[in-house]
């Protein structure tokens, strides 16, 4: 799968169960449908997919699904001002460099074992 922020290839990295898409030039994170749950698998974030709420007025470029090739649409994640990008065919999330690490530490119970390794992964 190539980046779609950069078109660079990314590689897979698994942790339990989760498949992480990551682009080593860009340091961007795709997370297919269901994959973010399933990190925060353990913690109150269980529906975190109703957490986003869609963003029509942001001047950023949209990037394209690298499943499907459709433009996603930007999202925010729980008014924190962390602007996503989410695939309208349902297909995942791609977090810019730091995206994913700002989500992880908004969540609300930091005991997680995914998300202390995501975070020690990617740097806290």
């Amino acid at each position: 799968m190539n980046c779609p922020a950069c078109k660079n290839s990314m590689v897979i990295l698994e942790l339990n169960q989760v498949e992480i898409d990551y682009c080593s030039a860009c340091k961007g994170i795709w997370l297919d449908n269901g994959e973010l749950e399933l990190i925060f698998s353990n913690s109150n974030q269980k529906e975190i997919s109703k957490s986003f709420t869609v963003k029509k007025d942001f001047d950023e470029a949209k990037r394209r699904c690298p499943i499907c090739k459709k433009k996603m649409e930007k999202v925010e994640f729980e008014n924190t001002g962390i602007i996503l990008d989410r695939c309208t065919n349902n297909h995942g999330l791609w977090f810019d460099s730091g995206e994913l690490k700002s989500i992880l530490k908004s969540a609300e119970e930091n005991n997680n074992k995914m998300i202390d390794l995501l975070k020690e992964m990617f740097g806290e």
